[in-house]
């Protein structure tokens, strides 16, 4: 991977351009920094939208990235929604997840939003879990997560990550900074998830995440 950095005072904002202008399927994640950038979007001209992971909880939990996503963005728009069902557990909302995306014809998502977290994780993909090393489902359940707050996850795999047309990746803030030289300064290593992405990649920082580069 040889990404391409692009370190701004406002992420954010530089994820609203790429954002507007997706069309087709795009792929969209939780946090606080995407949430930024989803509540400035004023539309979207994607046809569908799916998500990277989900917390096994019902849409309207706290801890739902479809709840979040909601408010900030989707609530808003006239857009296909393929909603993780993480109610459902992560067995079942994960097999039920993979059959939704098979029936849509496995598409490479036009842009995926990723984000990063202090142990260099991405979607649910957490270090050294089993999940990383998944070829041939899309969509697994992850029992027990990496990080806080601990509730079973369902993600996407490197495969369908890797297989997006554009990868973005949004980070920001210093407790950020050694986690990014981690993924995108380093050799790929299963210990920084974020590091075994690969493809068309572009990193949006702001310069206190950028400054272990």
């Amino acid at each position: 991977m040889q990404p391409d950095f692009q370190v701004s005072e406002d992420p954010a904002a530089a994820a609203v351009e790429l954002l507007a202008h997706t069309t087709g399927h795009l792929c969209i994640t939780g946090g606080s920094t995407p949430r930024a950038a989803y509540e400035q979007l004023e539309q979207l001209q994607a046809d569908e939208v799916w998500f990277t992971d989900e917390r096994c909880v019902p849409p309207d939990h706290e801890h739902s990235n479809f709840r979040m996503a909601n408010e900030a963005l989707l609530q808003r728009l006239d857009v296909t929604v393929h909603r993780m069902k993480g109610e459902l557990g992560p067995a079942q909302g994960a097999a039920e997840y993979e059959r939704e995306y098979e029936q849509a014809g496995e598409p490479a998502f036009d842009l995926i939003l990723l984000g990063l977290g202090p142990d260099a994780h991405t979607c649910s993909l957490f270090p050294n879990d089993e999940a990383l090393g998944e070829r041939e489902r899309s969509v697994v359940g992850v029992e027990t997560p990496g990080m806080a707050p601990l509730v079973s996850r369902i993600t996407l795999t490197l495969p369908v990550v890797n297989g997006s047309r554009q990868i973005v990746f949004l980070v920001t803030g210093e407790d950020k900074a050694v986690a990014v030289a981690r993924a995108f300064a380093g050799v790929p290593d299963p210990s920084a998830p974020a590091s075994l992405v690969d493809g068309e990649v572009t990193v949006l920082l702001d310069e206190a995440a950028a400054r272990r580069l």
